[in-house]
């Protein structure tokens, strides 16, 4: 099982990825939003990766982070969701706004998926609502890009590489999944039930992408206060 490449990249195509390990060469498929966050031609990168394994077929697929791989890994148990429907969701949506429609039930977010129709929407949440809290608790992980990847592709490349550039910043709500992880943590310390904390720091974190892991508790702890009658 091949579960992380880094290397150079050597090409990029519409749906996938050449990437060079010291002379053998990786056809790796991703998203569209990954994508857009990899390097140009002859830079350093680094991917998480899963192995489709059929009579006809091998195939690799990449994400940037282990929370968006394990993601992939459960959204190929809903039937009707192929690799191909998987990485629309997850280049749609990514790790973070997947783990928050889920949290939240909001299959119309799924659905914004391309191929992906309501019903396989509405199972996907189903399915997976109970399992988004244990993915949400593992945090952020680091980026596709990492330097000390990029100084072993260059130390060990036969000719010359440009320097890597650095990943650029994330976006606001895709940038606090930690602070997620640990309000969720917390949440749980405190006695809540997983999936009641998800929902609640999922809706909070929703409203205030810029918040910090003390206002995400704090936002969630008054979602989940008793309401007055």
């Amino acid at each position: 099982m091949i579960g992380r490449i880094a290397g150079r990249l050597e090409y990029r195509a519409a749906d996938h990825v050449l990437i060079d390990v010291r002379g053998v060469g990786y056809v790796v498929y991703v998203s569209d939003r990954v994508l857009a966050q990899l390097p140009g031609p002859g830079e350093a990168v680094a991917l998480y990766t899963e192995l489709l394994v059929r009579e006809d077929i091998l195939q690799l697929f990449g994400f940037p982070t282990l929370v968006e791989k394990e993601w992939h890994r459960l959204l190929l148990t809903v039937q009707g969701i192929g690799a191909k429907a998987s990485l629309a969701i997850l280049g749609a949506l990514g790790a973070d706004g997947l783990s928050r429609a889920i949290a939240l039930a909001d299959w119309s977010a799924v659905a914004r998926a391309k191929g992906v129709g309501p019903k396989t929407a509405q199972r996907v949440v189903n399915e997976l609502k109970d399992k988004a809290p244990s993915i949400m608790a593992m945090g952020a992980q680091p980026a596709a890009m990492r330097e000390d990847d990029a100084a072993a592709v260059i130390e060990d490349a036969p000719v010359e590489v440009a320097a890597p550039k650095r990943p650029a910043p994330r976006k606001k709500d895709e940038g606090n999944a930690a602070a997620q992880a640990e309000a969720l943590s917390a949440l749980g310390n405190l006695g809540y039930g997983l999936s009641e904390a998800a929902g609640a720091v999922a809706e909070a974190a929703h409203e205030t992408p810029e918040a910090d892991t003390a206002g995400l508790i704090r936002a969630a702890l008054r979602k989940l206060a008793p309401k007055d009658r």
